[in-house]
């Protein structure tokens, strides 16, 4: 059926199939969490000047990149921030106090 002069394309789609659409381009922007490697984890973390294993995985949280460290900088939590959001994962920021070190 062909789309008239003033008629809007919302009207020329049938009722029917809207929550199909819907459904379809909704699946197309989710992606599935994968695990990355620890080597690709660690090349991260020295890229925003962390220490190797400061950044982490968990296995039964795949969507969430903890980021483990002390003190950690803004420059270096906009970094891994920015790198999370650029493979679907949401970053978890937790601040350690090691025993025999003194917080500020």
């Amino acid at each position: 059926m062909p789309i008239l002069a003033g008629q809007s394309l919302m009207r020329s789609v049938r009722p029917a199939l809207l929550p199909l659409a819907i459904a379809s381009t909704l699946q197309a922007c989710a992606t599935p969490a994968r695990m990355h490697s620890e080597a690709q984890l660690n090349d991260v973390a020295l890229g925003c000047g962390l220490a190797l294993g400061e950044l982490m995985q968990d296995e039964s949280e795949k969507k969430l990149l903890l980021m483990i460290r002390q003190d950690a900088t803004q420059e270096q939590r906009v970094c891994v921030a920015k790198w999370a959001r650029r493979n679907g994962l949401k970053t978890v920021f937790v601040n350690m106090n090691f025993p025999g070190e003194t917080g500020r």
